[in-house]
């Protein structure tokens, strides 16, 4: 079976290059504390927890062959993401990494498909490059954050942004970052509970935030991918229902309910759990499920292709619609 993967990170070769000549990038540098590898600036320190994030394209394709992937849609690692740096520097980055991204998809058309890398501190020169990054690169939409430092995305000033979206027929991935806008950290940084819980949190936030906000109504053909199976959201609709139906503030931005909203977004399969993936896609439905494996973070055993094609519950049709049929027909793979 073929297997499409929506939901793997990228450190660019341009910044690991600029390190191996002691130098930095846009702020950024290399630390080394005993058994511990940093990249840090700008504010940030980013524990580099896997040595595959540092892997040229080439090995990046072994890799895919051990586990049976035939694409990876590759996006930015989000520690990266350039939102606070300042303008110029942040555009310079974003152009930088969705041309290396663009390279790779030229270069093994077969095997990569990209997400730009924007510069949204500054919305303008955001769309700017969303606009270079998918009509003349051919990459295939950009990877967001969950909020843009502090600002979530019902923000007025971002609409534009997302209306470029649509009109370019660009998916927009939506990703928490692992280190930072997590409010589990605000709370406890035991027992690994930011990353396992906080980033469901998160999705299931920018979910309902999305369908209040009004912006599916106001883009009805925006494409829109949340990952980690969009976290609580679809189990906590009857809730974001029950809200709409008793609070006028709920209802300040759509004349529907949340529930008839939620089948306009797509969501990655990483759920963890054959039962939690069941739940989606009977929420959902089939056609709006795809992978997305969180390469190079997270384990599988034996394979994120290799997990879908164990599970028990779903049928063969429903595990090649989330396998490739449905990347294939959104992106056009």
């Amino acid at each position: 079976m073929r297997h499409i993967d929506v939901h793997t990170h990228l450190a660019p070769q341009i910044l690991w290059k600029a390190f191996a000549n002691g130098e930095d990038w846009h702020g950024m540098r290399h630390e080394v504390q005993g058994d511990l590898e940093f990249i840090v600036g700008n504010g940030k320190r980013i524990l580099i927890n896997s040595p595959k994030i540092r892997y040229t394209p080439e090995e990046r394709l072994a890799d895919m062959d051990a586990e049976g992937t035939d694409v990876q849609v590759v996006s930015i690692h989000t520690p990266l993401f350039p939102y606070h740096w300042e303008t110029a520097a942040a555009i310079k980055a974003s152009q930088e990494v969705n041309d290396e991204i663009a390279g790779m998809t030229k270069k093994w058309p077969d095997r990569f498909a990209g997400l730009a890398t924007l510069p949204i501190g500054d919305v303008d020169a955001a769309i700017i490059e969303l606009e270079r990054a998918v009509e003349v690169l051919g990459l295939k939409g950009a990877e967001l954050d969950m909020v843009v430092n502090g600002q979530n995305w019902d923000e007025p000033h971002f609409l534009p942004l997302f209306k470029a979206a649509e009109e370019l027929d660009a998916l927009l991935f939506f990703h928490p970052q692992p280190q930072d806008n997590i409010m589990a950290a605000e709370r406890t940084l035991r027992y690994g509970i930011p990353n396992s819980v906080g980033v469901v949190l998160e999705d299931a936030l920018l979910v309902a935030t999305l369908i209040h906000s009004g912006v599916l109504d106001e883009c009805p053909n925006l494409r829109v991918c949340v990952a980690h199976g969009g976290g609580g959201a679809c189990f906590g609709m009857g809730r974001l229902d029950h809200g709409w139906q008793v609070r006028s503030e709920a209802r300040a931005k759509i004349l529907k309910p949340p529930s008839a909203y939620q089948k306009q977004i797509y969501y990655d399969f990483l759920t963890s759990s054959e039962a939690g993936l069941r739940f989606l896609i009977d929420s959902v439905g089939i056609d709006r499920v795809v992978i997305g494996s969180d390469w190079p973070f997270v384990g599988w055993d034996p394979s994120p292709g290799g997990w879908l094609e164990g599970l028990e519950r779903l049928s063969q049709e429903e595990k090649e619609k989330i396998s490739w049929r449905n990347l294939e027909a959104l992106l056009g793979i």
